[in-house]
């Protein structure tokens, strides 16, 4: 099914936009200033639209804009008041990009109760995620942590809000979560002017069931909760079919060790089996600060993209955050690899507000030095 999801996308003109597999009763084009930019879709019954006599060419660059960790909690819950302004003034580098994708770190709907034994559970309401449309954000995943905050009580509640905000609109598309595996694992798919990139999300985060338990939120054949790639078997699986036929793949992975500035042994290698079994781009969060990004093979790695509208700026490297653009050139051959041909950070600070704001001057200076560190303390290259 995940073969013929993605190959469905492969010189579509205009996708039908829906999210984790419900499929709407009629497709139109979303209105959005950027013409090569198309809605997402986790739909596998989504249709190729209308065929034409001669494709429109293909992109010869995709730009890709990556944030990280987001919620709406704290003094940021009065944000969702206007959602579309809610994620202000960190929406820029976002909305200019072919596709945006982020980590929603938050529960999200009504019902539930918070579980017991978590220092801190997230919640949202459905506004969450008309404030990520607002923002300009393409793809939201849930794989993480935090969805299940308010256990699978609240979960009938969030996948209906999810599917609600896939009718309402259609440029957004949330992954890493569903009824089952088969739904949580499904990748978003963006054209972007006949170019399919597909986004795949999965959480490898901490298992102590005090703390963080996103193993036994797993979502399973007979279960509904999280992509969880504690076993990453399925989400390779996943990557290799979305290679066969996608241009473009995106790993988002939350994963790692909260805290820690470089990546751990484990982060390594599952980021190395990614880019082997086809990930263009794997990129992750859960460190809550950032971690260093380059090259690695024929991919690009960038481990930990921090906090983005977090409820606390907290310490100087919990605060450093940024937008990270990547500018792809599609594969010309049919099993070519697609490659990552410029990398662009837009140096950021997370305010008392919670909120991230660009940087300049010395600041702008601390961040490329800081990541000039990172990059060698996770053994990338440029």
């Amino acid at each position: 099914m995940a073969d013929m999801t993605v190959a469905g996308v492969r010189g579509a003109r205009i996708l039908c936009a829906a999210a984790l597999g419900i499929a709407l009763s009629a497709c139109s084009t979303p209105a959005d200033p950027a013409p090569t930019r198309r809605a997402p879709s986790t739909d596998p019954s989504v249709g190729t639209g209308t065929s034409t006599p001669t494709a429109p060419p293909r992109p010869q660059r995709v730009r890709i804009a990556l944030a990280g960790d987001v919620h709406f909690a704290g003094f940021l819950a009065d944000r969702l008041r206007d959602p579309a302004t809610a994620l202000a003034p960190a929406t820029a580098a976002l909305a200019a990009a072919d596709v945006a994708i982020l980590n929603l770190e938050t529960s999200v709907g009504t019902g539930g109760r918070p579980e017991p034994g978590k220092r801190f559970t997230f919640s949202a309401g459905p506004e969450a995620f008309a404030a990520l449309a607002g923002a300009g954000i393409d793809v939201a995943t849930m794989a993480n942590n935090h969805a299940l905050d308010f256990g699978r009580g609240r979960l009938p509640s969030t996948l209906r809000a999810v599917r609600s905000a896939a009718a309402a609109r259609p440029r957004l598309a949330v992954i890493g979560i569903g009824r089952d595996a088969a739904q949580a694992f499904r990748p978003a798919l963006t054209d972007v002017g006949g170019t399919a990139v597909a986004t795949l999300a999965a959480s490898v985060a901490d298992q102590d069931p005090t703390a963080d338990p996103t193993g036994q939120w797993a979502a399973a054949e007979d279960r509904s909760g999280v992509a969880d790639a504690l076993d990453p078997t399925r989400l390779l699986a996943e990557v290799r079919r979305a290679d066969r036929a996608a241009d473009v793949v995106v790993a988002y992975l939350h994963w790692g060790v909260q805290g820690q500035r470089c990546p751990s042994a484990d982060q390594k290698s599952l980021a190395a089996r990614l880019v082997d079994a086809g990930a263009d781009v794997v990129v992750g969060t859960h460190a809550h600060q950032l971690q260093g990004d380059g090259r690695l093979g024929p991919g690009y790695v960038a481990y930990g993209l921090g906090n983005f509208a977090w409820y606390s700026p907290g310490t100087d490297a919990t605060s450093r955050t940024g937008v990270l653009t990547l500018t792809v050139r599609p594969p010309v051959e049919r099993t070519g690899r697609a490659r990552v041909v410029r990398a662009s950070w837009e140096p950021m600070r997370i305010g008392t507000d919670g909120l991230a704001a660009r940087v300049a001057g010395q600041g702008a200076a601390d961040f490329r030095a800081d990541r000039q560190t990172l990059r060698s303390c996770a053994g990338l290259t440029r």
